[in-house]
């Protein structure tokens, strides 16, 4: 009897192990495989940002087909029902152009590629790589967006990076207190973060360049400059103006598909990164052009000091991709028949979704959007007015809290107060996908 029993005890913990294992296969396997098949836009995210999966069945093919034409019925039911996340500036627009590419912007790199280091051991970056040096003078210098002649390049893993490396740079190391770093609001929602995050005792995030110029204008200080400027897409200048700052120019959106080039920058420090030039953000590629050579031996020293370099495949990939960029322009028709010049699909499509959004908002009286003045581009001879990556929208009347009501049609943006600003304000991105900027036109045209 006690054999039985244990020999049972046993089958039953077989037979839970297996149906155990069945369940393991079909939930996670499947939802893997549906992963993998599943759609690239990260953007529309079903049922409040979590994915929805499907069961599988292998019982027949006239099953399965049923099942999926139950599935693709209620997919479509479920559109209204989906999360348009805008709340991040993630450059997938660009994505088809790079597609039309093929070949022309693909790197392959050998395996002892790399090996070192060092790059170029003249330079004050010596792990800059030539070939992206070269690329970006000659982006500068056919956009005419900023001058590179007696300047330092500094590259660095994104702009972020940047900014650090500029802030250990020129702030003072002796001094009694943390000099003061501002930004006029609205400003990044990312300036505070970044100065504070390592806590430093050099330097602090004092808030924003006006209220810090009517304190305190008299002291030292390092202001952000960022022209266009994210969020509202202003053409921005200094603020404080005092005799005691130190300036950082962060022009990331210094380009001609967002606004007109009306002079080559001229700045001490100036910022530029691919993740909004060309739309390679996942490349985390930035640069630095700098007058003064002392400023640029501290910046490089920082970023040797927390990544040791900045990988030089990015580099080589980014300077490919740059080359292409300009041979679109300079080459037009010969060697990418496939594509437009790059800037002008860019600026074609930002033209056609600015437009798209104004004419949403200009019919529905809960919603308002900043005008820009018209300016002539030097590089492309077009006269047009501003078309930033992001659009500052406004809640009017009653709505006090845009972003929570615009989440409760399932449009997630960015609150106006991590900005500095009122809740009333919201910003939005301008760069996901044509399909999801399509349903959030749609879905935006349809409130009241």
């Amino acid at each position: 009897m006690e054999l039985k029993i244990l020999i049972l005890g046993h089958l039953l913990v077989i037979s839970v192990a297996i149906n155990v294992g069945f369940l393991y296969r079909e939930c996670c396997i499947g939802r893997t495989q549906k992963l993998r098949n599943g759609n690239e836009n990260c953007s529309l995210v079903a049922n409040g940002r979590e994915p929805h999966f499907c069961e599988s069945s292998s019982s027949s093919s006239s099953t399965t087909l049923v099942q999926a034409e139950a599935v693709s019925s209620s997919e479509a039911e479920a559109t209204t029902e989906q999360v348009i996340d805008l709340d991040h500036g993630d450059p997938k627009m660009y994505k088809s152009y790079w597609r039309l590419t093929g070949d022309k912007s693909t790197v392959v790199i050998p395996g002892w590629m790399f090996i070192s280091y060092f790059s170029d051991v003249g330079r004050i970056c010596w792990f800059l790589e030539p070939e992206l040096a070269r690329a970006v003078t000659r982006l500068h210098n056919l956009v005419g967006n900023a001058i590179t002649h007696n300047r330092h390049i500094v590259v660095g893993t994104g702009s972020t990076h940047l900014i650090q490396a500029a802030l250990y740079a020129i702030s003072p190391q002796d001094a009694p207190d943390p000099i003061s770093v501002v930004s006029a609001a609205p400003f990044y929602s990312s300036y505070p973060l970044i100065v504070d995050v390592i806590k430093s005792g050099v330097y602090k995030w004092a808030g924003c360049s006006n209220v810090f110029k009517k304190k305190h204008g008299d002291k030292m200080y390092i202001e952000l400059v960022t022209s266009p400027n994210n969020p509202d897409g202003a053409t921005r200048g200094p603020v404080v103006n005092g005799s005691k700052g130190f300036l950082v120019h962060d022009l990331a959106y210094y380009w001609p598909q967002y606004t007109p080039i009306t002079s080559p920058a001229d700045q001490d420090i100036m910022l530029f990164t691919v993740s909004k030039s060309t739309g390679h953000a996942g490349s985390r590629i930035g640069w630095a052009l700098v007058k003064d050579p002392e400023i640029a031996k501290k910046m490089t020293e920082y970023i040797v000091l927390t990544t040791i370099g900045v990988s030089k495949e990015s580099q080589i990939r980014a300077a490919k991709i740059i080359g292409v960029v300009c041979d679109t322009h300079e080459q037009r028709g010969n060697t990418l028949k496939e594509v437009d010049p790059f800037f002008d699909h860019s600026y074609n499509l930002m033209a056609k979704r600015w437009g798209q959004l104004r004419v949403v908002v200009e019919n529905n009286e809960l919603f308002s959007l900043p005008q820009f003045p018209l300016g002539t581009c030097t590089f492309s001879h077009r006269s047009f007015s501003s078309q930033p990556a992001f659009a500052w929208l406004e809640c009017r009347g009653d709505i006090y809290d845009c972003e929570s009501f615009l989440r409760q049609h399932k449009i997630v943006t960015r609150s106006g107060k991590h900005f500095g600003e009122c809740d009333k304000y919201v910003r939005i991105s301008m760069l996901p996908t044509d399909e999801v900027f399509a349903k959030f036109t749609e879905r935006l045209s349809n409130i009241t």
